[in-house]
Parts: structure tokens; sequence; C-alpha cells
């Protein structure tokens, strides 16, 4: 049996992280899809609002999101399963949580598409993030301004999801 594996997969809203993450833990013989986001909408009164700019109150929530992630990524490494953790890690909080799991020895995968490419798909989902008010390319420049280019970056724009997770595996 193959030793356990840990992607942490990012990248901007409607960047293609689930659907990448979920087919690599499909690709792995025994995986976890682990979705960040989860341990948000777990809050059920007092949510801080998550957009482009947050309050003391919205960090300290991301920062517990994180390390509830990341708890959870160690003990399902450490029961034998290779770990696909998913979420939006953009500049410092990539870092910290890479940081977090360095004795995991992370593979890191950023997803960039071009912001264009974020409004469409974004448009064309169930589940919707931008707006007037929010739009793509303030996640798409800051995703690119403030995040370290450590790990593999994938501009996925013109790619489909066969073609993204044969390079994240194949790297």
């Amino acid at each position: 049996m193959s030793e356990p594996r840990l992607f942490i997969i990012t990248g901007a809203m409607a960047a293609g992280k689930s659907t990448v993450a979920q087919a690599v833990a499909e690709a792995l013989p025994k995986a976890v899809h682990l979705r960040g986001d989860v341990f948000r909408r777990m809050i059920v009164s007092g949510a801080a609002v998550m957009g482009p700019v947050l309050d003391d109150e919205a960090q300290a929530q991301l920062k517990l999101r994180h390390d509830l992630a990341c708890d959870a990524v160690r003990r399902y490494h450490a029961a034998g399963f290779s770990v696909v953790y998913q979420d939006i890690l953009i500049g410092p909080y990539l870092v910290a949580v890479a940081e977090q799991l360095a004795d995991l020895d992370p593979r890191v995968v950023v997803l960039a598409p071009d912001a264009a490419t974020l409004a469409r798909r974004d448009r064309e989902r169930h589940k919707t993030g931008y707006s007037a008010a929010f739009p793509a390319e303030i996640l798409a420049e800051a995703l690119s301004r403030e995040t370290p280019r450590i790990g593999l970056w994938i501009d996925s724009s013109a790619m489909d999801v066969g073609e993204v997770v044969s390079r994240i595996l194949a790297d």
C-alpha cells in the first residue's frame, strides 16, 4: 500500500476547486475530499460575512475554519487516507496552512483561471458568489498579487477537468 498523500487545492471562487479536488480524490486508491467551506457552513448563527474585506471577526472565523480543516486533514492522513483539501486560501492564508501541514509534505495546487473565466463559470453554476459589488476580478487580482508562488500554479482557463487532474497527478 502506498503512503497517503496530501494535496492542497486553492483558487478563487469558480476556479474549479471542488470539481478538480473531487476528481483527484477519485483517482487515488484511498482518499478523502475535504471541503474547507463545510466548517463555515456548520455555523448556525453568528457567522461573519466573508467578502473582499474581512473584519476582525471574519478573520478569526476564517482562522478557526482553517485550523479545523488542518485537524481533519491530520486525522484522515493518520488513518491512511490521502487527503485532497480544497478551500479558498489566498495570500498569507495559503502560506499559514501550508506551513501548518508542512510535515505531511503537501502538494500545493493553485488553480488560477483568468477573471473572465471565473465570471463565466460562476454564472453557469447553481451557486453564485460574484456580483456587481464583488466582481471576479477582485479575487483573481488578490490571488495573483498577494499569494506567493508556492506549489503548482495552473491557468485552467482553457483546460477541462481531466487535463487539470492529469497535470496535478503527473507532477
